[in-house]
């Protein structure tokens, strides 16, 4: 968890590391891509579960700020977070923040699929437009 204030809290973000297992893609539609799976082998992949930012003018920016930092404190290569695809202002924030959409989970008792969305950490270049370069702590994905 990650915590902002300045008189008062203005915002926390909250996640957890990928258990190396693939026991979070439990539910996943369809074939697991290999990255994700071999991303999280690897150890580096944080979920970002529940970001809450004080809807001060102040704070603009803040969600996406807290968001990068704890993933960054984490040493991900990869951020995954999961969105109801009815919640359309929260997908296209996340959007515009560079998240992108990787496919579906469906997660008991939840009635629908949820939206997979992630963000990957690395540089992008012209080998590896993805940010998904190999580097000392993954091993790229294939």
């Amino acid at each position: 968890m990650l915590v902002a204030e300045a008189q008062a809290l203005t915002g926390c973000v909250v996640g957890i590391s990928v258990p190396r297992d693939g026991s979070w893609w439990y539910g996943f539609e369809g074939p697991l891509p290999q990255n994700l799976e071999q991303l999280t082998a690897s150890g580096h992949v944080f979920a970002i579960l529940e970001t809450v930012v004080h809807p001060h003018r102040y704070a603009h920016g803040l969600a996406r700020r807290l968001q990068e930092r704890l993933l960054t404190d984490h040493h991900a290569s990869l951020g995954v977070t999961l969105v109801e695809h009815s919640d359309r202002p929260v997908g296209a924030a996340l959007e515009a923040w560079g998240w992108q959409d990787a496919g579906r989970i469906r997660r008991p008792p939840e009635p629908t699929a949820l939206r997979l969305m992630v963000l990957p950490l690395g540089e992008r270049t012209a080998d590896h437009p993805d940010g998904l370069a190999h580097n000392a702590r993954t091993q790229r994905p294939e």
